[in-house]
């Protein structure tokens, strides 16, 4: 069983910054591929960044260039800096740990609240 803690979010003015992290129990963390998620009210959730286990990366065309999602196995905690916050990021971020070699090896956080507004 894997527990993901997902921390970092608030509120905060348009153009600025937040740090959201996800902490992960369990073992093996550096064999997960780690994603970010989100869902705004009203709509489903969708895809933001993913890092793989070999640490490349992917993200979704509206956050590029001003996301960065990073990993540090050492304290089995992924990190997702938001940069140049728009209204249209408010949504609850969630954390999700998965593994290509075995499809049941899927697991999300609780999620947490961002929301941009002046």
């Amino acid at each position: 069983q894997v527990r993901l803690v997902e921390s970092g979010g608030g509120l905060v003015q348009p153009g600025g910054s937040l740090r959201l992290s996800c902490a992960a129990s369990g073992s093996a963390f550096s064999y997960n591929d780690m994603g970010w998620y989100r869902q705004a009210p009203g709509k489903e959730r969708a895809f933001v960044a993913v890092i793989t286990s070999i640490r490349s990366t992917n993200y979704a065309d509206s956050v590029k260039g001003r996301f960065t999602i990073s990993r540090d196995n050492a304290k089995n905690t992924v990190y997702l800096q938001m940069n140049s916050l728009k209204p249209d990021d408010t949504a609850v971020y969630y954390c999700n740990a998965r593994r290509r070699t075995n499809q049941a090896y899927n697991y999300w956080g609780q999620g947490t609240q961002v929301t941009v507004s002046s």
